[in-house]
């Protein structure tokens, strides 16, 4: 396989992800519409990831006949096929992994087996971003039937937050109710504040923005703003932006905002 590419980048999402799942159904049956009903999700959302994944692994996986309405037919290009075969290994190989940490982890390591409550977060490890914030939630709700959905996002007991996603999107990760997922935003997009009495505890002015209340636990002065980490509750950090003038404080009472569309939600492997 020639090294130049970047199949690790296009795999980065997760085999929970159904872009992999597209691209096996077109190697099978040579249909990109067939393999869009098949994982259920729309024409469009299809060649969406296709096009992602062809982006991340640099490198054209597909070699399309145009048939019209119909999607025409399509076939792997050697790399397509490489790529599959890398996503089997990869599949096949965390499996492993996973079976043997469910038997008690002394294959895995020889010390002390495994804590209860690690298992969920080894889905998260091969997450590689810049985000400073990342937070364990479950979907809670989906709304919206046009290009963009709402996506309501518990925290547990620690309140919920929304993120605001196209219905592509919605398919191709299969949100849906009860479904574990990350909530990911950059510090940049959280702004930060003294807090005030509010009635709106869970969003801002007409629903656009998220808002969470902690304490300082870290501060960080700038010219240009102040970072600070706030604890939203107990292991549960989020991290964002003051203007100087706040003067904030460590153990001192904040309020946080991100914007909906700021909101990313990710899938662990």
């Amino acid at each position: 396989m020639t090294t130049t590419h970047r199949y690790i980048d296009a795999l980065g999402h997760g085999p929970s992800d159904k872009r992999i799942d597209i691209l096996r159904g077109i190697g099978r049956t040579g249909s990109i519409s067939q393999a869009a009903r098949d994982a259920g999700v729309s024409y469009k959302a299809a060649w969406q990831a296709i096009d992602t994944l062809g982006n991340l692994a640099g490198v054209a996986l597909l070699e399309r006949a145009v048939g019209g309405a119909g999607g025409g037919g399509a076939t792997l290009t050697p790399q397509g096929s490489e790529l599959l075969a890398l996503a089997d290994a990869m599949e096949a190989a965390r499996r492993e992994v996973q079976a043997r940490f469910a038997a008690g982890g002394a294959a895995l390591a020889q010390g002390p087996a495994p804590q209860r409550g690690a298992g969920p977060a080894l889905g998260w490890l091969a997450l590689r971003t810049s985000m400073r914030n990342q937070l364990p939630a479950r979907v809670e709700q989906l709304e919206g039937d046009g290009p963009a959905a709402r996506v309501w996002l518990g925290l547990g007991d620690k309140g919920r937050i929304a993120a605001r996603v196209t219905q592509e999107s919605v398919q191709l990760l299969g949100l849906a109710p009860g479904m574990p997922v990350i909530a990911l935003c950059k510090a940049t997009a959280v702004k930060v504040a003294r807090a005030a009495p509010s009635a709106e505890s869970g969003t801002g002015a007409q629903g656009s923005t998220n808002r969470l209340e902690g304490n300082v636990t870290r501060v960080a002065r700038g010219d240009s703003g102040d970072e600070i980490t706030l604890a939203v509750a107990p292991g549960l950090h989020l991290v964002g932006f003051a203007a100087p003038a706040e003067a904030l404080r460590v153990r001192q009472r904040v309020a946080a905002w991100v914007d909906e569309s700021s909101v990313v939600v990710a899938l662990g492997g």
